[in-house]
């Protein structure tokens, strides 16, 4: 049986799941990681990232979003 690959970006929809806050929320929340690492707007924020920066557990986290 194969698995289906895991996606390494999470998106204002997960975020907004995740904590029950509104998907503006969530995108402020990408746009003040994104500043604090430095990347541009163009560029991805990952699950480790938002995990590390939002004190959350990676894998709790996945299994939150899993599509």
């Amino acid at each position: 049986m194969k698995t289906r690959p895991q996606r390494l970006c999470i998106y204002p929809k997960d975020i907004a799941k995740i904590t029950g806050k509104s998907e503006r929320f969530s995108r402020d929340l990408i746009q003040r990681i994104r500043l604090r690492l430095g990347k541009e707007e163009h560029q991805f924020i990952t699950i480790e990232e938002f995990c590390n920066y939002a004190g959350l557990q990676e894998e709790k986290v996945k299994e939150l979003i899993r599509d």
